[in-house]
């Protein structure tokens, strides 16, 4: 590695630490400030799509993609041979292997009672994309994930699939 990407990744880490040190300053200085901190960030579901898009904006971005001159393996996606409605979103038949629509960052791994063992992505573009009867996952908790990283395998070659934005579903058909 060169010395001025260093250097940079250096600044970045140091800033990093004195705007975690000024929420914490903040956060004792009172009550209202706890409170305030608890009501707007602590007790809502942070958009992790925002918060890294302005850190690169203002900040880089800490590690650099690779080229993708330089990768081998074709782009992997998502393989269904049909689908249907179900509930809010839609039934995919034939899947054996589940990779996710966009990149984005896991914010939900577990039982939902309708969907069965699921997966929440929340994309880059701001979509919540549900995977649910997903089973042996390749991800936990808080992983970024790749359009092309393998999430699991669908149980019984069906995937469930939902997308939300803001808490409102989104027409299955627009993505599928």
């Amino acid at each position: 590695m060169n010395k001025k990407y260093i250097k940079n990744l250096l600044i970045r880490v140091l800033i990093s630490i004195i705007i975690f040190l000024a929420i914490g300053i903040f956060v004792n200085q009172s009550d209202s400030n706890l409170l305030f901190f608890k009501n707007n960030f602590y007790d809502k579901s942070l958009k992790f799509n925002k918060i890294s898009n302005l850190y690169n904006k203002y900040l880089g971005k800490i590690i650099n993609k690779p080229n993708p001159e330089k990768i081998m393996n074709a782009s992997k996606e998502l393989n269904y041979i049909d689908y249907n409605a179900y509930m809010d979103g839609a039934k995919l038949n034939g899947v054996s292997l589940v990779y996710p629509f966009k990149s984005g960052i896991v914010v939900f791994v577990g039982e939902k009672e309708i969907f069965g063992n699921t997966v929440i992505i929340q994309g880059m573009d701001g979509i919540d994309y549900w995977y649910g009867n997903v089973d042996n996952l390749n991800i936990k908790l808080y992983d970024y994930v790749e359009s092309d990283n393998l999430i699991g395998e669908a149980v019984e070659s069906t995937l469930y699939v939902l997308f939300m934005k803001d808490n409102k579903i989104l027409n299955y058909e627009d993505f599928l």
